[in-house]
């Protein structure tokens, strides 16, 4: 899956947990803009990892801020 697509299928896995309904950027940070908290992030992770099979591991998971690093990780986790 090329980067493009992997961007929209992040973006379709992050709606339901925008709650605000924060327009979604490369820079759009998920624990400023999204107001994410560590339980919700999980989930979102597992969310991710379930859909990609993939495994994000915790130091990685601890450098990912942005919707942009996380394409490019998840892009990269794919092979």
């Amino acid at each position: 899956m090329d980067r493009a697509a992997t961007a929209e299928k992040i973006a379709e896995l992050i709606e339901p947990f925008n709650k605000k309904g924060i327009a979604i950027t490369e820079a759009t940070t998920f624990a400023g803009d999204l107001e994410w908290d560590s339980l919700t992030v999980m989930d979102f992770v597992a969310a991710i990892e379930d859909d990609f099979d993939i495994i994000i591991s915790m130091n990685q998971q601890a450098e990912i801020e942005t919707y942009g690093q996380l394409i490019d990780a998840v892009t990269k986790l794919q092979g």
